[in-house]
């Protein structure tokens, strides 16, 4: 008799096992996807960031040019940057030519 009751006991403690699995094994599958649409959505969200910082950039030496709200110094420094942007490139390219 003894025995019966260990093989139901343990039956019972298996079935219970199976069944957490199934649950948590489910659950691991609703946050994977949730996981994934989230990353999706940083993704969409830091591009949305490059391009309205892009135009911000655009839009500010656009505006420091035309003398509204900024100053003469500010235009300079951008310009400056923008030249600095433009010799780094050059200096790729050649590199790129030269190594080909």
């Amino acid at each position: 008799m003894a025995q019966k009751d260990i093989v139901k006991r343990l039956r019972s403690e298996v079935e219970r096992l199976i069944a957490d699995h199934e649950r948590v094994s489910a659950q691991c599958r609703e946050l994977t996807a949730e996981r994934d649409r989230l990353l999706t959505e940083k993704r969409r969200l830091e591009e949305s960031v490059r391009e309205l910082d892009t135009k911000l950039k655009s839009l500010e030496l656009s505006s420091v040019m035309c003398g509204n709200e900024g100053s003469v110094e500010r235009a300079r420094q951008r310009v400056n940057n923008l030249l600095r942007e433009v010799d780094r490139c050059i200096a790729a390219l050649k590199q790129q030519q030269d190594n080909s």
